[in-house]
């Protein structure tokens, strides 16, 4: 195996260990809702003016996929659509009381997990911090570039 199949098998392989260890502690705790709809909550509550364009983008889904799942939340009753007064155009979204408890709920997980993990991270060098967000960042940035060559291709 050569150094990128090791990298990317190491985090297909860390990515599947949190997915794991985390999995039951989320699905206790947020029981009767699915990833993504937490995911939904998650992105709602994080956003300025979050919409089906904003949302489609941060998921990478279609603009159809994101209107199915904020109608489920909003039939859920954990988000509410609404308009601003200068913009009658544009629906956005925002979390109802339900869907604040959720998002809280999730957020509390996620400091769990943090904290649980902690004692590895207070071993990293500022260093290692450094070299490991820029080759994310890059490979991110690399991922973001053949998206957009799909989508362009996809509309062709």
């Amino acid at each position: 195996m050569n150094k990128e199949e090791e990298i990317m098998s190491s985090v297909r392989d860390v990515f599947n260990k949190m997915a794991s260890l985390n999995k039951s502690k989320m699905e206790v705790s947020l029981k009767g809702y699915k990833s993504s709809e937490v995911h939904g909550v998650e992105y709602i509550g994080k956003m300025t003016d979050p919409n089906v364009t904003k949302l489609a983008e941060a998921f990478y889904m279609t603009r159809g996929a994101i209107s199915k799942l904020t109608k489920k939340l909003i039939e859920k009753d954990l988000i509410e659509s609404y308009q601003k007064a200068d913009n009658k155009k544009e629906i956005y979204f925002r979390l109802t009381t339900k869907g604040q408890k959720v998002f809280d709920i999730h957020e509390a997980l996620h400091k769990e997990f943090r904290d649980r993990d902690k004692a590895v991270f207070e071993q990293v060098t500022e260093e290692q911090f450094n070299a490991t967000l820029k080759f994310l960042k890059n490979y991110s940035n690399h991922l973001d570039t053949e998206i957009q060559k799909q989508n362009a291709d996809d509309k062709s």
